[in-house]
């Protein structure tokens, strides 16, 4: 039996198994079930599939406030339709794993030229003037920086709306850190839209060196005669010429205000301004997060790859040098077996030279012997005949006279002789010298 784990691990299990395994996103067709907006902006939807009026699969999806503002206003110029229920949508999506809320999708983009609808409604008589004059768009065309850090505030000090924002800025859960400046304005009567130009103008003579990423108008909300300010056509016009987005949240239920309109994003309330604003740092957040596991999955899938990459050129390798070491080694005996059949032919060839030399030297040495012996034996004989013991035992003798030979001097009368014989010597005395031979 496996050993038991905790739901919660089971949850985190499939968590990183969806994130190892699942693309970062999916385009994903899909018919809106359900639709709902929450108060702080973020989008709330089901999407199904069906057949024949049977619905084949279902789950739950979000469009966060950052996202939703800029989809839907796209979807809505575009199409002239707002997003609905029974809608047929073309979503850009990622899949999202909570260990409490269980699977869901996040939308991150919706193409409208998938559900292209019917053309814009009437616009009111301003709005028609703004229209002809290209100033409905122009402030929607300015991209929004992904992290608004520099904010510009049009707003009264003692507005309460004004509180709640920066509360909510200043204590966001995740520590985001938002700058912000409050232009003072006055926001109702018949003052507030020359108050709010003049706001504006101020805001732009600061913006070089400031630096703002974007502009808020907040208002806490208030009776209808007292938003009339905001359908002022020169109002509008400054938004729309603004060279930063423009963002409203002027707290009212009613239909939008001309300023709504040619701001850049609307948001209801103050607060749902201050969410907007962070839930774009979130979507940064999450959209690095995304990168950063697409990256993850890539470097594994490289490692993966350079690992059987490795052990595969290392295979090779191996059975190269084996056969390499297999073919030296042949090559080596065949070189040790002809060394081995030279040297003992060599040796062979050595052998019958010396074995002939040899022969050769000693027939030479017995000839130079033989010839030596015979130079000796007559030597000897040589010898032997000038012996004077052989003159002596042939009966000659050999005379001397005080030591010299006698044929070598000139004898005289008186003076003794010795001879020497074979065995005796005699010495006798010179009586009588007698010549011959003449």
């Amino acid at each position: 039996m496996q050993t038991a784990i905790s739901l919660f691990e089971l949850n985190q299990l499939i968590k990183q198994a969806l994130d190892q395994h699942l693309e970062p996103t999916y385009w994903v067709v899909a018919e809106i079930g359900e639709l709902k907006q929450a108060g702080q902006g973020h989008a709330y939807l089901d999407l199904v599939e069906k057949k024949d009026n049977q619905v084949l699969a279902k789950m739950r999806a979000n469009i966060w406030a950052y996202s939703y503002r800029t989809i839907s206003g796209r979807f809505q110029s575009i199409t002239g339709q707002s997003l609905r229920s029974g809608m047929k949508i073309l979503a850009q999506v990622n899949v999202t794993f909570h260990e409490l809320y269980s699977i869901s999708l996040n939308i991150k983009d919706i193409d409208p030229n998938f559900t292209l609808g019917e053309r814009a409604r009437i616009r009111q008589e301003i709005i028609e003037r703004l229209s002809r004059e290209g100033m409905m768009d122009l402030n929607k065309r300015i991209t929004l920086p992904t992290v608004p850090q520099n904010i510009a505030i049009v707003s009264s000090a003692t507005a309460a709306g004004y509180g709640d924002f920066t509360n909510q800025l200043d204590h966001n859960r995740n520590g985001y850190l938002i700058n912000y400046r409050l232009y003072q304005a006055t926001l109702q009567g018949s003052d507030a839209a020359a108050s709010m130009l003049s706001a504006f103008q101020n805001i732009l003579l600061d913006l070089p060196r400031e630096k703002f990423d974007a502009i808020v108008i907040i208002r806490g909300g208030g009776a209808q005669l007292d938003l009339d300010c905001f359908d002022d056509y020169f109002l509008a016009l400054e938004i729309a010429k603004s060279p930063i987005p423009v963002i409203t949240g002027i707290g009212h239920e009613r239909d939008e205000t001309i300023a709504d309109l040619v701001a850049h994003t609307k948001m209801k309330t103050p607060t749902a301004v201050a969410e907007f604003l962070l839930s774009g740092f979130r979507d940064f957040e999450e959209t690095l997060n995304d990168l950063l596991k697409a990256i993850n999955r890539h470097c594994s899938q490289q490692l993966l790859w350079e690992d059987r990459r490795i052990i595969d050129l290392e295979n090779r390798l191996k059975n190269q040098t084996k056969n390499s070491i297999i073919r030296a080694k042949e090559k080596l005996n065949y070189q040790i077996n002809q060394i081995r059949i030279r040297s003992l032919n060599q040796i062979k060839m050595e052998d019958f030279k010396v074995s002939n030399q040899f022969q050769n030297l000693s027939r030479a040495w017995k000839n130079y012997f033989g010839n030596e012996t015979k130079k000796l034996n007559q030597l000897e004989k040589d010898l032997l005949k000038a012996d004077p013991n052989t003159f002596f035992q042939k009966g000659y003798t050999r005379s001397e006279i005080d030591g010299k030979p006698i044929h070598t001097l000139r004898p005289e009368k008186g003076q003794s002789i010795k001879t020497f014989l074979k065995e005796k010597i005699i010495t006798s005395k010179i009586e009588e010298i007698e010549e011959y031979g003449k």
